[in-house]
């Protein structure tokens, strides 16, 4: 059997595969891509029809490539970021192998690399970029009801459209950027829906004439390290869906939507819910009011020509599910018909067969560089800093972590003097077919 051999390999094609992609290329390591399916395949049927990008272009993108058809302040729908990363990949001539799985990998014994089997064969690699990203596997709650045979459960994950449905009312579990777009766009379509709402963080979609991206990067939070602790999951209401607009969830309320805090069990077709709806608004209102204070302070301090935004502090009274919360729903005397499963993604490394996890199972790294020597990670939130799952962030976390390979292979391909003089005797400045030599990565580096 023919194993075929390779410096590094990304796994995955995705934002964070194409930009490790560009870096180790610009770097002159040669590496391979694979993804299972197509390049930035997630983005095109692992989401519902009518998501766009929550970032305005001109911020979620790439350095290398503008959305040249798209206002920058627009958000880009989710078939043309797809139509992106392809065309990045093509413009970087990244060497993208598509429709392979990668379904093992092991560390070799007695011999530096890795033995990596896929749906196509053997592959040798010297070192492994894990790009597959967060959003691996749905994550449904034990609470989920098992028994009932009427009421149709799904993630958001496989949430298209509200005509996917049945008739009926339904319920959406989880109000991050996912389910409040999901449960507004259903009530937008006529379906009666209630939303229950958990710890998030609601800033405003624009505030004095810019983008809440662009109030985070001049605040320096997009570039924090370190998470507040307790709040590294907390979630982020935010939405790019009509031209964008902040969520307000009390105005949803007036404008029909059912309101409840966190859903706490299901029990014979009853559910409850906490009793804690008024301090989640109330822990969201003091997130998105203390971003306005920053922008104003940084407005002040830096002198700048920005029209004041008395409209963003208006307050909207508290609907009735505020003051008077639902704590218990019979669904089907509420004609609750669906369930909509907003509840997250978890990671699934099954394949990964290696020391680079703790105990929960969660890859343990330091910026990327994880804690099995040769095994990468990119794409993760919080891999270095806030802005890590964003497309920009991805992009930067990938050059550092390309650079770190570059630099293990300087070590590597170190030769001493009696080894040099037969080199530049017997072999000229580059392999057959291209490839370029350990010598030339360090050329690329400024390393003689």
């Amino acid at each position: 059997m023919t194993i075929e051999t390779v410096d590094t390999l990304v796994v995955g094609a995705g934002q964070a595969g194409v930009a490790m992609s560009e870096h180790l290329g610009k770097l002159g390591v040669p590496h391979l891509v694979l993804e299972r399916e197509r390049i930035a395949e997630r983005w095109r049927t692992g989401r519902w029809d009518s998501l766009v990008a929550n970032g305005p272009a001109w911020h979620d993108r790439f350095p290398g490539l503008e959305f040249d058809d798209l206002d920058p302040d627009a958000f880009a729908s989710k078939d043309r970021v797809a139509d992106y990363f392809e065309a990045y990949a093509k413009q970087i001539d990244a060497p993208i192998r598509t429709g392979v799985d990668v379904t093992k990998v092991v560390r070799n014994e007695g011999r530096p690399g890795f033995t990596v089997e896929t749906s196509r064969g053997v592959i040798e690699a010297q070192r492994v970029v894990v790009a597959t990203g967060p959003f691996q596997r749905p994550v449904i709650p034990p609470i989920a009801p098992t028994a009932s045979t009427d009421l149709v459960q799904i993630h958001s994950a496989d949430y298209r459209n509200p005509q996917q449905l049945p008739e009926g009312a339904v319920l959406v579990v989880g109000a991050g950027s996912s389910g409040v777009q999901i449960a507004e766009e259903m009530m937008r379509a006529g379906k009666r829906v209630y939303l229950s709402v958990g710890p998030h963080d609601r800033p405003p979609r624009a505030y004095r004439n810019r983008d809440f991206c662009w109030w985070l990067g001049v605040l320096g939070l997009w570039d924090m390290e370190t998470a507040v602790p307790g709040r590294e999951h907390v979630t982020i209401a935010v939405s790019g869906a009509r031209g964008g607009h902040t969520v307000n969830f009390r105005k949803l309320a007036h404008e029909g939507m059912t309101l409840v805090g966190l859903t706490k069990a299901f029990n014979d077709g009853v559910v409850t819910f906490e009793a804690d709806l008024a301090t989640h608004l109330a822990n969201g209102d003091a997130n998105y009011l203390s971003l306005l204070d920053a922008a104003d302070a940084y407005v002040t301090r830096n002198g700048l020509d920005l029209p004041e935004d008395p409209e963003a502090r208006a307050s909207v009274p508290d609907p009735e599910c505020v003051t008077q919360p639902i704590l218990e729903l019979d669904l089907r005397a509420a004609g609750v018909t669906s369930v909509v499963w907003a509840t997250g993604y978890a990671n699934d490394y099954g394949w990964l067969q290696v020391n680079a996890f703790d105990a929960k199972g969660k890859p343990k790294h330091q910026r990327g560089v994880s804690s099995e020597p040769g095994v990468y990670f990119v794409g993760l939130p919080w891999l270095s800093r806030r802005g890590s799952s964003f497309i920009w962030g991805v992009w930067h976390d990938a050059k550092h972590v390309a650079g770190h390979i570059a630099t293990q292979s300087q070590y590597l391909d170190y030769r001493d003097a009696t080894q040099r003089k037969q080199g530049e005797q017997n072999t000229p400045g580059r392999h057959a077919e291209g490839v370029e030599t350990g010598s030339e990565i360090n050329n690329a580096m400024g390393v003689v």
